[in-house]
């Protein structure tokens, strides 16, 4: 007859065993989203709460700048990236001319008449002009898909239509998009906290206009697979495998209490 220790050994061997593969099944949280920022061509410096693993159906980011020349407007938006010295167009969601879509932001602190009302003020004055908005960012609409092979898109201030092809404001912080397994999907795989200087142009951008932007329709709306399911089973198996392990152990711990060692 095997003793009392030896039946706790062995019931406490078998929990262990069973714990250490149910952590194992049990899957991993996804990492959050980084941060990212970016200098302008004239010292300005651009953040954006968010830009890599992001959610490809839209996510809101907070977009911050510091050091702009007040004295001419900007777009804050997400939009192909299209190299350096070239203006950052198509932009995912046109442009918002309701100021309700949250695909734009038009940062101004003296617009036309017609911007009146709709324009954020900077704050600051002169080259210290400073701003914070919240910008939803997803990876494609009916014009431009963020996710298709050599496509790059950012995040990217940029001059107004009232100073044409001036690009002393464009800045850019690349995105990635996340998907199932927790890689980065489209653009590129640029870094989420690139230098100041400029992206390559991307290439196979689609619907390029110019200075400004046909507006674009919703997305699809289908949301990428994040493995839920295969989550809730694992889920399941682990708890019966740790079930199993726990009663084995209190099995060992009746059995010694009411078996005597063998002489």
């Amino acid at each position: 007859m095997a003793s009392a220790s030896g039946l706790r050994g062995h019931g406490v061997g078998c929990f262990l065993a069973v714990a250490s593969a149910s952590a194992l099944l049990l899957p991993a949280a996804p990492a959050a989203a980084a941060g990212g920022s970016a200098t302008g061509p004239e010292g300005q410096k651009l953040t954006v709460s968010a830009s890599s693993g992001l959610a490809a159906a839209g996510e809101t980011v907070t977009v911050t700048g510091s050091g702009y020349n007040t004295e001419k407007g900007i777009y804050v938006a997400f939009c192909v990236d299209n190299g350096a010295g070239k203006t950052p167009t198509p932009c995912v969601g046109g442009v918002d001319m309701s100021g309700e879509s949250g695909a734009s932001v038009w940062v101004s602190s003296n617009p036309p008449s017609y911007g009146k009302g709709l324009a954020k003020p900077y704050g600051g004055s002169g080259h210290k002009g400073t701003f914070s908005v919240s910008l939803k960012v997803r990876a494609k609409d009916a014009n431009t898909d963020c996710t298709a092979a050599g496509v790059t898109c950012a995040v990217i201030t940029r001059n107004d239509h009232t100073r044409g092809g001036d690009q002393s404001q464009t800045v850019r912080i690349p995105v990635t998009f996340g998907t199932a397994g927790g890689a980065g999907t489209g653009t590129g795989g640029a870094s989420a906290t690139p230098s100041g200087a400029s992206t390559p142009a991307a290439t196979g951008a689609t619907g390029t206009t110019g200075d400004t932007e046909a507006s674009g329709s919703g997305s699809d709306g289908s949301m990428a697979s994040t493995g839920s399911d295969l989550a809730l089973s694992l889920g399941l198996t682990a708890a019966g495998l740790v079930a199993a392990g726990t009663g084995t152990w209190f099995w060992a711990r009746r059995r010694r209490a009411g078996t005597s060692p063998a002489n």
